[in-house]
């Protein structure tokens, strides 16, 4: 079968893999000249001019993230270079907070909290406790539940140190918001699942680097395409046979891999031109999608000469950022430091301001603004009862990405899991299964 693949974002990029593994040919529409999507390099100065590559927004990727790991490994992105493999640590400046020893899960998970810094014995006696509780529930709850009331039980120092910096990072919704099932399934995955699940893969390389190049020079080995700076004008169901006009370029199936406002449109624009069923099904996806609410990441990159945190990641009391990571320790130049605020809100400027405010007082740094990327739809609100698109549009339409649905929250894995479902679910049209 042909299958057009629109987008090469990190979902985009692992569908055409997978089409191409199950021995189809794709076909790569990127409307930029950069891979990545929302998890791509972008190109910075430092004060002194040094060019710098940056991220266009910090990430981690964590050791639960199975299906991310295993594309990777398929094209052959070189993760040991790539990639900085660290215990669980949510720690702060001063020394305080959680850290897991390398033990087998879920060993490390005991161990991390029977010895962590600061924590009074009855702070951790609510989360072991709480922990069984969620493992003996199989890590389910009522489907209206929030994080914070999953979590009444537990002592406030255990939700400020712990909870509300995970619950943030993974889901990017604040825990009086966030759905308290999805929430579980991260948990469930990354703390209590296989040994090394906890752990922290920190990025050692820029992040198209990481996976987005090794997987277009893999593709174009295996005989698939890439079209870079390809923006698609339109989008129309085939009139002679089951498949799509792409740019009037026939395919069998369409896999859309863009966000989900550029996904939305396309698929606006498709409605008026297809049957009345299916421009139905059309508009029907399309609700869905369009009533997705989002949430804002910011990064805010600044430098100060020889500056090195005690971890390469830090956790941050207070606001706005919740972590801090040190690019000096993961490949960039020393003094370099990313300053992550999770669920942002307000003006870009004041965001700065806090954070070098941050800087001062808890890591006792003077640092200096170089770059700040505000994300203003990085992830859907991960709440409870939301109902998040389907994966299949109509016949021959599909869509994959982190907001489509699935059981994780907005995150890399989640946009690999999905593109990896919805090409498992392509069925052979009827013009090309004949010539097969």
């Amino acid at each position: 079968m042909r299958v057009a693949v629109i987008g090469a974002g990190w979902a985009g990029l692992a569908a055409a893999v997978q089409v191409t593994r199950a021995g189809h040919m794709a076909t790569v529409f990127e409307a930029s000249r950069t891979l990545g999507g929302r998890a791509r390099a972008i190109f910075a100065t430092l004060p002194d001019n040094t060019p710098v590559t940056l991220d266009n927004g910090q990430h981690i990727l964590i050791g639960a993230y199975s299906e991310t790991l295993r594309m990777m490994a398929l094209v052959g992105a070189d993760t040991a270079a790539g990639l900085l493999r660290l215990p669980l640590a949510l720690r702060f400046a001063d020394g305080r907070g959680i850290g897991f020893p390398d033990w087998p899960s879920p060993l490390d998970a005991l161990g991390g909290i029977c010895s962590a810094r600061g924590w009074r014995v009855l702070d951790k006696l609510s989360l072991l406790a709480a922990a069984v509780r969620w493992q003996l529930q199989g890590f389910a709850c009522a489907e209206g539940t929030t994080v914070a009331q999953l979590c009444t039980s537990l002592r406030p120092r255990i939700m400020a140190e712990l909870i509300e910096p995970l619950c943030v990072s993974a889901l990017n919704t604040p825990a009086d918001r966030a759905s308290g099932q999805v929430f579980l399934r991260v948990m469930r995955d990354a703390l209590f699942g296989a040994t090394g699940g906890s752990n922290l893969l920190l990025p050692k390389v820029d992040l198209t680097a990481l996976f987005p190049e090794p997987a277009a020079k893999w593709l174009a080995r295996q005989g698939a395409t890439v079209k870079m700076a390809s923006r698609i004008e339109n989008l129309t169901p085939a009139p002679r046979h089951d498949g799509w006009l792409v740019n009037g370029e026939a395919f069998d199936h369409v896999v859309l891999a863009t966000s989900a406002s550029n996904a939305v449109a396309l698929v606006d624009a498709s409605a008026g031109f297809a049957e009345p069923s299916m421009a139905q099904a059309l508009r029907d996806w399309s609700d869905t999608a369009r009533a997705l609410q989002f949430e804002a990441i910011t990064t805010v990159y600044t430098f100060a000469a020889n500056a090195r945190l005690s971890q390469p990641m830090l956790t941050l009391r207070g606001q706005p950022a919740q972590f801090v990571f040190d690019r000096g320790q993961l490949g960039g130049p020393t003094g370099l430091l990313a300053f992550v605020v999770s669920a942002s809100s307000g003006e870009r400027d004041a965001l700065e301001a806090a954070v070098v405010d941050q800087a001062r007082l808890q890591l006792n740094l003077q640092v200096r603004p170089i770059q700040t990327i505000v994300e203003k739809r990085a992830t859907f609100a991960c709440t409870p009862g939301l109902r998040r698109p389907s994966l299949q549009i109509a016949p021959g339409l599909m869509a994959c990405g982190d907001y489509c649905e699935g059981p994780y929250p907005a995150t890399l894995e989640g946009a690999v899991r999905s593109a990896v479902a919805v090409v498992n679910a392509l069925a052979p049209s009827r013009k090309y299964s004949r010539a097969s």
